[in-house]
């Protein structure tokens, strides 16, 4: 069996391939040829010169930065195989946001999983994450690899915002949510939790909504959060209504032209109190896109690999958890990902 490190070693650039010639989401500058795990932009960037992803998040990267993001796009549906210079490659969903794979990278009877980002609890916006048989080497993230990160159930979180909404009728709630999976998904919870009334978006979000819509996530009613008249009866209509926009809009003052508004951020980050201190959350609501503690052990375990790499995030955490169970594991370091949005 070929050796690991011979067919994908880490790179300033990301993770490369060298019988394949290409680069699993590579983190800086642009290349001849990358592999697209998902859509966020710490990990899809425009600029290369041939692109391959699933569809939808191919469609995300056409969203974000215009058709022409790449000299050449090649869609690839879940489990359909292809070859790149005599490697094989597919992909398997990764349970991150809608289009999030993981990228399979099979050469001489090695088998190689690269995660990109994963979450295994049920998401109404995409596909679950799909575990892969006989993978002898596991790339994970460990975004909250330390024991103490141990998520509440989704629907929990949702049902405190209903909660929040029903008992402050009078305020505004300004949900802080990544324009990019987490904002469809608070969406699309709030739906299903019997939340029929509009619900106000800021502009960032329109065209990404409109790509969960076409890819068949309904929505709901979405109307912008703008306010070009900003006289009090204008206002007035936002009291006691949902709006979502990204985090970044409640570092100045824009959520505070809304009548009396309740801050709320979703994320994995808000278990941690005095993050929500920081940043002024009234509403701190521990909604992530990642594996927490539990479920990053557990997909090992229930992968088995003979070995497992981790990409950034808390790797010391996992790798020695990995050692105490008779695991080789080495962490990889890469740089340019993000940990903030959770």
């Amino acid at each position: 069996m070929l050796r690991p490190d011979l067919l994908l070693h880490p790179t300033p650039k990301g993770l490369y391939c060298p019988p394949g010639d290409f680069y699993l989401d590579p983190v800086r500058g642009a290349v001849d040829r990358a592999v697209i795990s998902h859509g966020h932009s710490d990990h899809a960037r425009g600029g290369h010169g041939k692109v391959l992803a699933h569809p939808h998040t191919l469609a995300i990267m056409a969203a974000r930065y215009g058709d022409s993001f790449a000299k050449q796009t090649q869609a690839v549906e879940y489990g359909e195989a292809i070859e790149i210079n005599g490697v094989t490659v597919w992909l398997s969903p990764a349970g991150h946001i809608l289009g999030s794979s993981q990228i399979v990278v099979e050469h001489k009877g090695l088998r190689m999983v690269f995660t990109g980002d994963y979450k295994r609890r049920w998401d109404p916006t995409c596909p679950q994450f799909e575990p892969v048989e006989n993978t002898h080497v596991f790339i994970s993230e460990a975004t909250f690899g330390l024991p103490v990160f141990r998520h509440p159930p989704t629907e929990h979180e949702i049902d405190r915002l209903m909660r929040s909404v029903a008992d402050n009728p009078d305020r505004t709630h300004c949900i802080g949510a990544y324009s990019l999976g987490k904002a469809q998904r608070v969406i699309k919870h709030l739906r299903m939790a019997g939340h029929d009334r509009p619900i106000y978006i800021h502009g960032s979000l329109e065209k990404l909504c409109q790509v969960y819509e076409a890819a068949g996530v309904s929505l709901g009613e979405l109307r912008p959060a703008t306010l070009d008249d900003m006289s009090k009866s204008a206002r007035e209509v936002f009291r006691g209504e949902i709006i979502v926009a990204p985090p970044g809009a409640f570092e100045g003052k824009w959520a505070q032209r809304f009548p009396d508004p309740v801050i709320g951020f979703a994320s994995g980050w808000m278990s941690v109190k005095q993050r929500a201190k920081q940043r002024g959350v009234e509403l701190p609501l521990v909604i992530s896109d990642h594996a927490d503690w539990d479920e990053l052990t557990d997909t090992v375990r229930e992968v088995d690999p003979q070995e497992l790499w981790i990409t950034y995030g808390r790797e010391d955490a996992l790798v020695r958890w990995a050692e105490l169970e008779g695991r080789r594991a080495k962490p990889l370091r890469l740089v340019g990902y993000e940990e903030e949005m959770g």
